[in-house]
Formats: C-alpha cells, structure tokens, sequence
C-alpha cells in the first residue's frame, strides 16, 4: 500500500469492522490495542461496526497496521512474529517491541529494526 493510500485511509476514518480485522491478524485484545492506540478501551469497543473512527485515531491504526505487515512479510509467520512483538529484545535495551509501539518514534524504531531484520544487519 502506497503512502497516499494510507493516508487517505486515515482522512477518510477507519470503520470498526477495519479495526475489529486488524484485531484478529494481530492477536491483540481490546486493551492492548488501546494501550498502542492511547485510547480507551470503551472508545475502541462503542464504536459500531460501520461507524468511523477519528481521523487522529485511524492515522495511528493504519501505523499499527502497517508495521504488523511488514513484520508479517519479514517474519513470513503470523505467530513467530506475533510472538516476537512480546519478547525482550537486546537491540530496544531488553524492552519488548510491544512497550514502543504506542507512540510515533518508537513505531519508527521498530520499523527500522524488522528492516535491519530483513535485510540481516540485526544488532
């Protein structure tokens, strides 16, 4: 998915059923995804399945969606990296991917660590 798609993804506002899929491939449950989001949990579970969410909200899960994937394509295993998310990791201090995913830089940081990853520069 090109840069423009997703951003007009975002302004256009994610349904609840794109989030509710995102939910399944990922393994995460509605806590966790509010703790990524810096959202409620109510606020993730209220919304109707064709209702949108916030423009601000929708950027962050398209973000969140989009490192999933790569990951995915690096891992080429759902579980190993659905896995990996949760284990400490020597390059992020002994930090779980998890723990920086809920903010802009660290999304960054874990982008560039599944490219180091993929292209085997792995520290």
């Amino acid at each position: 998915m090109t840069a423009v798609e997703k951003m007009n993804m975002a302004r256009n506002g994610l349904s609840k059923r794109d989030l509710e899929s995102l939910k399944s491939k990922t393994n995460l449950d509605y806590d966790k995804l509010s703790t990524l989001l810096s959202t409620t949990r109510a606020t993730l579970i209220n919304k109707k399945g064709t209702e949108h969410f916030s423009v601000a909200l929708s950027e962050r899960i398209v973000s969140i969606a989009d490192i999933y994937s790569y990951g995915f394509e690096v891992f080429e295993d759902v579980t190993k990296f659905n896995e990996w998310v949760f284990k400490p990791n020597r390059a992020l201090g002994g930090k779980q991917p998890f723990e920086l995913l809920d903010n802009q830089f660290g999304r960054e940081e874990i982008k560039n660590l599944i490219g180091r990853i993929d292209y085997g520069v792995y520290s």
